[in-house]
């Protein structure tokens, strides 16, 4: 297909697209949670949730975070650490945290009610455009777009566009098709039908075209270049980085501490530690980190494990080593919190998914 101008739909194809649409959406999208409710918090929740993170992951937290703080109110009251707790394993912190301090203003600010106006709602802690679209038009039913990777992709095939919809030019446009089908009475369903529409049907490889609802003004399927679309900018190779961290045991306790709340993973727990030179081995870059992070001297008994991590935009390579307490007061340089804890207590400290990875490991030779 050369470039060209973009298709336009009359206001009578317009409808026909929405009619169909919606007619699909209501027949074959799948059941999940919170989509049986209206409630403005638990729809607010799911798309926080939602965010840079798959369905089939979501579930299972969503309906242990609703449990653990069925109401705005509760979470509120919650602390940060037990939200955290919950939240543990989901990633992307940042968005808990956020949504628990939105939570403390709608109490203290709101009277406890969730704005139902998208420009007070985005003022909120933690709320873009997106999410304030999302849970408008959602709970509300008020007529914002929303526009999500599924939904891109869906304006992108349907009108051909050759912008990469990862740069601000094709935003714009996907934006403005999506405000142009938008349906302004059934908001809501609509925004959630182009985003299933997305997720199962118009799939990034190998697009079910054959079960589209809206197929018959898709440009990409009338020139049978679904696979060409959408175009996305080659992503660049994320770095990585070796790190060391250390298992300090003192008598019957061993050594956590917390990550500030400002910043990656923040508010979490881990072990001490820290990247380390070219010009160290590892052993090495354990025992001087722990001191520069918490001013206490350990030395080495052994190597415990080596696991690998990718964040959103680069890698690690962790070695943990067992290491003793030597001497020293603790004096942290870098972290918020620390705490001796005892094998036990493990399960009750919210760490991120690096430690994870060998925890299960640790508690079953918690022991020297």
């Amino acid at each position: 297909m050369n470039k060209k101008t973009f298709p336009v739909l009359d206001a009578e194809a317009i409808l026909k697209f929405r009619n169909a649409l919606e007619s699909w959406f209501i027949t074959f999208h799948r059941k999940l949670p919170w989509r049986e409710t209206n409630d403005p918090y638990s729809i607010w929740v799911s798309e926080v949730m939602l965010q840079q993170t798959q369905v089939a992951k979501v579930i299972d937290y969503y309906l242990a975070f609703i449990e653990a703080f069925p109401t705005v109110a509760a979470l509120a009251e919650a602390s940060q650490e037990q939200v955290l707790k919950v939240w543990e394993g989901l990633g992307y912190y940042s968005r808990a945290r956020n949504l628990h301090r939105a939570a403390q203003v709608v109490m203290n600010i709101h009277a406890g009610v969730i704005p139902a106006d998208y420009n007070t709602f985005l003022l909120l802690p933690g709320v873009g455009g997106y999410i304030a679209a999302a849970v408008m038009s959602q709970a509300f039913d008020l007529p914002f777009a929303v526009v999500d990777g599924n939904v891109k992709r869906v304006i992108a095939r349907l009108f051909a566009i050759e912008e990469p919809i990862n740069k601000s030019p094709a935003q714009k446009i996907i934006h403005t098709f999506m405000n142009s089908l938008l349906d302004p009475e059934h908001a809501g369903m609509f925004n959630q039908a182009m985003m299933e529409l997305g997720a199962v049907v118009c799939r990034p490889q190998q697009p079910l075209c054959k079960d589209c609802p809206v197929q018959q003004w898709c440009s990409a399927f009338r020139y049978r270049e679904t696979e060409r679309f959408p175009v996305v900018t080659t992503a660049k190779t994320s770095p990585e980085y070796h790190i060391v961290a250390g298992i300090i045991y003192r008598n019957d306790t061993f050594l956590i501490v917390r990550r500030p709340e400002k910043g990656l993973l923040g508010g979490l727990w881990e072990f001490p530690g820290g990247r380390y030179e070219s010009d160290e081995n590892a052993e090495e870059a354990c025992v001087r980190t722990i001191h520069q992070k918490t001013g206490l001297t350990v030395s080495v008994i052994s190597h415990f494990s080596r696991i690998r991590h990718a964040y959103s935009h680069f890698k690690i390579v962790m070695d943990v080593y067992r290491c003793q307490y030597e001497s020293g007061t603790i004096r942290l340089s870098y972290h918020e919190g620390y705490n001796w804890i005892v094998p036990d207590d493990l399960n009750f400290f919210p760490f991120h998914k690096a430690v994870h990875k060998f925890l299960p490991l640790l508690k079953e030779n918690m022991l020297l």
